[in-house]
């Protein structure tokens, strides 16, 4: 098994980016006057994701690090809801970007689940 050297090795971590490329993706399509107000929001909260992430690895300490993927799982839930909300405005016209960004947001939401079962385990 690789040894986790860095935050950048976690793969909860990468996919962490890959929901962020995408939300900003999407975001692109909403109306211009969206861009100061749910895109935004949308952006700050992906971004958010694989942060919290890197800041629990850095905080060296398990429990810590359980703190920082439950913010990250709460980012998740949040991009979630707001993708419902703008969908359901009609700012979404991409629904297999659409589709796809919420099958990641699960597989990532499972996955950070899992980590944090691992962690809490240890101890």
């Amino acid at each position: 098994m690789n040894e986790i050297k860095s935050y950048k090795d976690l793969l909860i971590w990468k996919k962490g980016i890959t929901i962020v490329k995408l939300v900003y993706q999407l975001v692109k399509t909403f109306p211009q006057e969206e861009m100061y107000a749910l895109s935004s929001q949308l952006k700050r909260a992906s971004v958010s994701i694989p942060s919290n992430i890197a800041e629990g690895y850095g905080r060296n300490t398990d429990k810590s690090f359980s703190h920082f993927l439950d913010i990250a799982r709460g980012s998740l839930f949040e991009i979630e809801t707001q993708l419902i909300i703008a969908k359901e405005l009609g700012f979404i016209t991409n629904l297999e970007l659409f589709q796809e960004l919420l099958n990641q947001i699960e597989e990532e939401s499972k996955m950070i689940n899992a980590f944090s079962k691992t962690l809490k385990a240890i101890h």
